[in-house]
């Protein structure tokens, strides 16, 4: 059998693991429940589970090691979730070390967004670049940098929080203090939250917003367009700092693209002229992989070492 690794991509709400051989196929993968209110522990072993279903089935001696993607900030070198708003249990938690003690095998530690830029740049999106940004246009907005191949995570790891770029000096109050985040204008809350104002009572979702946005509905339009506007700022601003080629967006509201994505292309084209200088050679395009992006990518970083993610 090939040599495979496993990913594992821990969310607030499920917890999803995967057996995925170099070439990049999945071999097998199982979901369940996160159930992080049970505590750090009880999270901790349903991971150990996983992992040890998935081994137990395509073998010890093949498995080249283990990639988790958790939701938060993460201190590298320790291996430690520094605090995980999601999993509020999890806040200091050594997370490597006890989880490759309990399985017996390396453990690399990664943060959700930036496993899912490393997913779609091996095997989605960014395979033809080096240099990329990954948006997940979620709850928040995440984000995620790879450059010269890597991820990039600053010096202290809190590297690439693309969500809380300010778009607005006085826009909407966001949890991280700020005002104005652009995940406060453009994630799938920001667009229930517009659809609650000029919607009053009906309770909309993205995708309900989706489709009256197609059949025509002016004020469903102008919402995905402030979010489109919010978008263009913030790649504008990410284009004119590191002239990356590729721009990838992924998450709940991308089957709104067609709404959202013209406004948010002429709002980067107007205010970058980085992005209008290199024309052809920048693109901003839909994520390829859907919610398997972190999963590829959490399993990618065993197979290469740690190195990559510097």
């Amino acid at each position: 059998m090939n040599q495979y690794a496993i990913g594992v991509d821990l969310g607030g709400t499920n917890l999803r693991a995967a057996a995925i051989d170099t070439t990049g196929k999945i071999i097998e993968q199982i979901e369940g429940p996160t159930d992080g209110v049970d505590g750090s522990e009880a999270v901790l072993q349903r991971i150990g589970a996983a992992i040890d279903q998935l081994r137990d089935t395509h073998g010890r001696a093949s498995l080249l090691g283990i990639g988790v993607g958790v939701p938060g900030f993460i201190h590298m070198e320790k291996g430690l979730i520094t605090d995980s708003p999601n999993l509020p249990s999890m806040k200091n938690y050594p997370m490597r070390d006890l989880l490759s003690e309990l399985v017996d095998a390396p453990v690399i530690l990664e943060n959700d967004a930036n496993a899912a830029a490393l997913g779609e740049k091996w095997m989605g999106a960014g395979r033809q670049v080096n240099d990329m940004m990954l948006l997940t246009l979620g709850t928040g907005v995440g984000g995620g940098v790879i450059l010269n191949g890597r991820i990039w995570h600053g010096f202290m790891g809190m590297g690439g929080e693309i969500g809380h770029i300010t778009v607005n000096p006085t826009g909407n109050p966001c949890g991280c203090g700020n005002v104005g985040c652009l995940e406060k204008h453009a994630s799938a809350t920001a667009v229930r939250a517009m659809a609650d104002m000029l919607f009053p009572g009906e309770n909309l979702d993205p995708k309900q917003l989706n489709d009256l946005a197609s059949s025509g509905n002016e004020k469903a339009k102008l919402i995905f367009e402030r979010m489109g506007e919010a978008l263009g700022i913030a790649i504008a601003t990410l284009s004119q700092i590191f002239n990356a080629p590729l721009y990838v967006l992924s998450g709940g509201v991308l089957p709104a693209w067609n709404h959202f994505a013209p406004k948010m292309i002429s709002e980067v084209q107007r205010r970058s002229f980085n992005f209008r200088h290199c024309g052809a050679g920048n693109q901003i395009v839909p994520a390829t992989l859907g919610g398997s992006a972190g999963l590829y990518g959490a399993a990618f970083l065993p197979m290469v070492g740690r190195n990559l993610a510097s």
